[in-house]
């Protein structure tokens, strides 16, 4: 008798939405990406416009990868907010205003007819990290990705939480500072105004503007501009040792402490996980973050808690929306190991040092 075939693993199509592109690509049920392609994202024309660039992206995908279309048996969507998750509509993301109450998730599952799931980018990067990445063997997962602005996500036994209404997490517009600047959201003092990209820009902007010594990295690094100095050269001129630079990432370091102490007083997660170009750079003042959070939190073993970089960069939203998926196929679960959703039971905790 001939051999019977091998049944192929099913793959999974993550689509990440963004303000000025769309990424997609291939992954396995391992989290593991195969393939990816981008597109330009058309936000500020009508709704149309908007749903033409998602398809671009995913014919653009299917199409590196001809030989493995049929294996594809999900598609997941990770997008700003906000959003409907258990609806699949984008409601109004100030980002992508093409869309107002736009039902994307039923969309392309009638264009593609397959399964298709939709959430908050910043919660489908934390059930990423939680499933396949730095979270994995943990039942509780905070994630956090700091950028242009701080997103974060909470994962209890590998599933995201959502709250009553799906909006759920929004942990980087909790207020630290009520007398502190007014966040974009309206509220004052969240640590998003404080702590992201732009605030620590500003921040190196105030020293410079202020005068003194200590200036001529930043200055330089600015081409003697200092209305133009970045976040990113803030990162580059501490690495150079410039005194300014690491004054500026420690007070900003010590303001993420206390949200980091909310945080753990309010969840006490087994992990705590940054993503992010900010975070990869705060990664470097772990340690230092450790040991300001016994000073913002009661919980006497807040320090046992790992601060870890997460595993996916660049890539956390495609390999976020892939990982939506197992949950609109859960015959996938055998192929991703000791991490896979279940409906019930506890896993055991990775050990800790």
């Amino acid at each position: 008798m001939p051999a019977t075939k091998k049944a192929e693993a099913p793959l999974y199509l993550g689509v990440d939405i963004g303000g000025t592109k769309v990424a997609a690509g291939m992954v396995t049920p391992r989290g593991k990406i195969l393939s990816k392609v981008r597109v330009p994202m058309t936000c500020r024309g009508d709704a149309a416009e908007g749903l033409g660039a998602i398809e671009r992206a995913i014919a653009a995908a299917l199409e590196k990868e001809p030989k493995r279309r049929a294996s594809v048996a999900a598609i997941g969507i990770s997008s700003p907010g906000p959003l409907d998750p258990r609806k699949g509509v984008i409601i109004n993301p100030p980002n992508l205003p093409c869309w107002h109450n736009f039902p994307l998730a039923k969309q392309i599952q009638h264009a593609y007819r397959l399964p298709t799931k939709l959430d908050n980018d910043a919660n489908a990067a934390a059930l990423a990290e939680a499933i396949w990445g730095a979270g994995r063997g943990y039942d509780s997962v905070f994630y956090a990705t700091l950028g242009t602005g701080i997103g974060t996500g909470v994962i209890l036994d590998g599933q995201i939480y959502h709250g009553r209404t799906g909006a759920a997490a929004e942990g980087g517009h909790l207020s630290i500072d009520y007398h502190g600047p007014k966040c974009a959201c309206g509220k004052f003092g969240c640590i998003e105004v404080l702590a992201a990209g732009p605030a620590v820009a500003k921040r190196a902007r105030e020293r410079l503007a202020s005068g003194g010594a200590g200036r001529e990295t930043l200055l330089a690094l600015a081409g003697g501009d200092a209305d133009a100095v970045t976040a990113e050269m803030v990162g580059v001129a501490w690495h150079a040792r410039d005194n300014m630079a690491a004054s500026i990432l420690r007070e900003t370091a010590d303001l993420v402490a206390i949200w980091l102490g909310n945080i753990v007083d309010l969840f006490e997660p087994d992990v705590i996980i940054f993503g992010g170009g900010m975070g990869e750079l705060f990664s470097e003042w772990f340690a230092h973050i450790r040991e300001q959070l016994p000073a913002w939190t009661i919980n006497s073993r807040c320090k046992e808690i790992p601060l870890v970089r997460a595993r996916y960069g660049e890539d956390s939203g495609i390999a976020g929306a892939a990982a939506l998926c197992l949950s609109v196929d859960h015959s996938a679960a055998r192929f991703a190991g000791d991490r896979a959703p279940r409906a019930n039971g506890r896993r055991a905790k990775r050990k800790r040092a």
